[in-house]
């Protein structure tokens, strides 16, 4: 009996290293994937932000956005602005909590179509608790028929941990559809997201005198970049082309010298350095 229980104990003992040792190649490669993987990047249209994340954000993975402070605002405008440049002609589903509404409001569908997503191909979904809200990401995600999946999250919660972005990961690389999760008076944790923003308000320029209200923009830091490093940038975001921009460098027009007297102009500039 004992050579047997000793042939079976070891053959156990193999069994086991041999799992763990798939284990953590399946977990290295989720966690280091190669540029190779994902051939195409989609440009978020910001010269700077793109040339960190080597052409753009990666699809077929998971993105997180953090609101800085009371700034849910505007960590939602700028998911929607990555969402509308990941999925801009395939279905999105955006997944809440049910208490979201009461706590920021509703979307407002014709503020995500300046974001560059279709009303027509959106789909919200009310969950009840945090755990019924990453059952529905995580089957929203095998759908490859849609184009990204955003899943709002309220809180420290302790469901949403690094096994359950691992999940939401593989989801993702399985089915193409990226996902996109939006932290709301959260503390960054460990996690296999490929990138991690934490947003915030940045001043708007004027309005023209049709419209009061100035080109969104955003205050955006790049804290977690698989693929190189990381920075900050204030991110112009541009209805009519959707896309995210550098801001102007002089937001209000530059009066020119008038043309009918161009020599008076520049003698009161010689007059101005003589004396």
């Amino acid at each position: 009996m004992s050579p047997n229980r000793s042939h079976f104990g070891g053959s156990c003992a193999t069994a086991r290293m041999s799992t763990l040792a798939s284990l953590r190649g399946s977990i290295a490669r989720i966690e280091a994937p190669s540029d190779a993987n994902m051939p195409n990047r989609i440009a978020l249209g910001h010269a700077g932000a793109d040339a960190m994340l080597r052409g753009g954000l990666a699809p077929a993975s998971l993105h997180e956005v953090f609101a800085s402070g009371h700034q849910g605002g505007a960590a939602t405008g700028f998911i929607a602005g990555l969402a509308g440049r990941m999925s801009p002609r395939k279905p999105l589903v955006w997944v809440r909590q049910d208490f979201s509404d009461r706590e920021s409001g509703a979307l407002s569908m014709s503020g995500l179509a300046e974001f560059g997503l279709d009303p027509r191909l959106l789909v919200t979904v009310r969950a009840a608790d945090v755990d019924t809200a990453l059952r529905t990401a995580a089957d929203a995600l095998a759908c490859d028929a849609l184009g990204a999946v955003v899943l709002e999250v309220w809180g420290d919660v302790r469901q949403l941990d690094l096994v359950a972005s691992r999940k939401l990961t593989l989801a993702a690389q399985a089915s193409g559809v990226a996902a996109l999760v939006l932290r709301i008076a959260a503390t960054p944790i460990p996690s296999t997201a490929e990138t991690r923003w934490i947003v915030r308000a940045a001043h708007s320029p004027p309005g023209t005198a049709a419209s009061a209200w100035g080109a969104p923009r955003f205050d955006a830091e790049l804290v977690r970049n698989r693929h190189g490093p990381v920075g900050r940038w204030i991110m112009e975001w541009k209805c009519d082309e959707c896309l995210f921009s550098e801001p102007s460098a002089y937001p209000q027009p530059v009066a020119a010298t008038p043309s009918h007297r161009p020599h008076q102009a520049q003698a009161r500039a010689k007059h101005r350095l003589a004396s």
